[in-house]
């Protein structure tokens, strides 16, 4: 028996392509039934026998073999563990038992290719670590499967997590292919976490995992419909992962519903003997789902500002506000500080950071990874050109390979004039110019073409640079569909572990508007629709 629900597509036969028609090809019915299921779902099927966690596991598979292998072929997971089933299986004994570790128990993860899992590479989309298969889990997988989450595979994501040159296509890697937005296929899924948001949107799993340096778990979560956060820095370990910058990194959760993603930022947070920026996150264990109030935003102050928007967004973010009002928050209108030098500073610091970063990550390595340096990244992707540069080449990581280490003078100078703007300067003096508890404004603007001749064409405004610099949390939520169905976020942006904070204004804003909508999996936007200038 099948259902109507969304499934493969593909351009109907005989159809001019202008008229942008598809054909659906219906999903058998078990595998559709998982289409937008959030955990609490999964876990209530679960509990009344329903199905089992191998059962689920397995049609979660299938999902990915029919809509990201093939249908509209998304290529956002790069693969599936081959002990998906044998976990998931564990966790069904472990019910039957009555020992059930958390709400993720059984539950199916996705986490991005360049955080460590011991079944699979950890490649970081570059062929260079096809062979880095380190039998190790990254200390965030290691917390994430001691409560009994299923690890169901990795996500595809920018090669190098987008740090390779400042002409890349957003969503494509030498292991992956391009990622395409599930929305719009012929749209930037964004990146670097651009399979994590196309899996999660095209409900390949419930929750996956991302990593931001700026702006990797905020933009394809805002692209792709999605709640994702960039955790205060230091509340999520990063051993393990490969690395830009270690005064930037942090993984965090992207999911479809606030409260999805604030049970998986609850099983990732956690301290770390390996990473010195984690000492204090054992404090900050705790359920953060447990106090999600659908009336949170009443009487909380925020502070807004409006960015150079085109004209639909920024009708929408009019439209956000009244929102945010009617839902009881005040809201006091602010100006961004101008922040001289601050985007100077940030490339210095990534720059200077990556050179030493990825060296000790690639001393950890399995010896059947050749290279150990950033330099020997660069040779050889000179010496696997038609392979690794078949679109953009790799500028920054030269420009990075310049840099002269973390004692350079210029580099602390850039560090501590970088995070003095974003911080005290930035995010905590428009804090207190609106004495509000948060700031809202457009994560960013919508998604464009992916475009392999002229790399991404960022439009609109970007709200990652200062909670990305800063360390400070960052959520983004679903603000809705513009530009003819493609997604935008909304983001909630605070100060130093007030991570919780934002997430309950979050929930508040989700449960208030039920804003996102399902993707569609449209060949392309009406172009009718696309990007306006103010």
């Amino acid at each position: 028996m099948k259902t109507g629900l969304l499934a493969a597509l593909a351009l109907a036969a005989g159809v001019p392509a202008s008229a942008q028609e598809i054909v659906i090809r219906e999903l058998p019915s078990a595998v559709a039934a998982f289409e937008e299921k959030s955990i609490d779902d999964l876990q209530a099927m679960m509990a009344r026998g329903e199905r089992s966690s191998a059962q689920i596991t397995e049609l979660y598979i299938e999902r990915i073999r029919m809509l990201d292998q093939s249908g509209p072929t998304l290529r956002s997971v790069i693969a599936v563990s081959p002990n998906a089933l044998e976990q998931a299986r564990a966790s069904d004994a472990r019910r039957k038992a009555g020992k059930l570790r958390g709400p993720l128990d059984g539950v199916p993860v996705l986490i991005k290719d360049n955080i460590d899992t011991k079944e699979l590479p950890t490649t970081a989309g570059s062929l260079a670590l096809a062979e880095n298969r380190t039998g190790r889990d990254a200390p965030m997988v290691a917390l994430l499967r001691a409560q009994g989450a299923v690890i169901l595979g990795k996500t595809n994501l920018s090669e190098w997590a987008n740090i390779r040159s400042n002409n890349s296509m957003s969503g494509w890697s030498a292991v992956g292919g391009l990622v395409k937005n599930p929305y719009a296929l012929d749209r930037t899924a964004c990146g670097s976490s651009s399979g994590s948001g196309a899996a999660v949107a095209a409900s390949l799993a419930a929750v996956a995992v991302g990593t931001e340096t700026d702006g990797s778990v905020v933009c394809p979560a805002a692209m792709n419909g999605l709640v994702g956060l960039k955790p205060t820095l230091g509340l999520v370990s990063r051993t393990y992962v490969v690395p830009i910058s270690h005064s930037q990194d942090t993984p965090g959760p992207m999911a479809r519903t606030v409260k999805d993603a604030a049970i998986l930022f609850s099983a990732m947070v956690g301290s770390d003997p390996q990473d010195a920026a984690t000492k204090s996150a054992d404090k900050y264990r705790k359920d953060y789902a447990a106090g999600l109030s659908a009336d949170a935003l009443r009487g909380m102050r925020l502070g807004y500002w409006k960015p150079e928007m085109d004209r639909e967004l920024a009708a929408r973010f009019d439209k956000a506000l009244d929102q945010l009002r009617a839902a009881g928050a005040i809201l006091v209108e602010v100006k961004m500080p101008e922040l001289k030098g601050l985007g100077e500073a940030e490339g210095e610091v990534l720059y200077t950071e990556l050179k030493d970063d990825l060296a000790a990550y690639l001393a950890t390595t399995p010896a059947a990874v050749k290279v150990r340096t950033l330099a020997d990244v660069i040779a050889f992707n000179e010496a696997h050109k038609d392979a690794e540069m078949p679109f953009f080449g790799q500028e920054s990581f030269v420009r990075a390979e310049k840099t002269r280490g973390v004692k350079d003078p210029e580099y602390l100078g850039a560090r501590a004039r970088s995070a003095r703007l974003a911080g005290p300067e930035g995010i905590d003096a428009m804090l207190r110019a609106a004495n509000a508890q948060i700031l809202v404004t457009p994560t960013y603007g919508t998604p464009w073409l992916s475009d392999p001749a002229h790399g991404d064409q960022y439009t609109g405004p970007s709200a990652s640079q200062l909670p990305a610099i800063s360390g400070y949390p960052h959520l983004t939520v679903p603000m809705g569909l513009v530009e003819g169905g493609l997604p935008a976020g909304l983001s909630f942006i605070g100060t130093a572990y007030a991570d919780e904070l934002l997430l309950k204004a979050g929930y508040g804003w989700e449960q208030a508007t039920q804003a996102r909508v399902p993707p569609r999996y449209l060949p392309s936007a009406p172009a009718e629709l696309g990007p306006r200038k103010p």
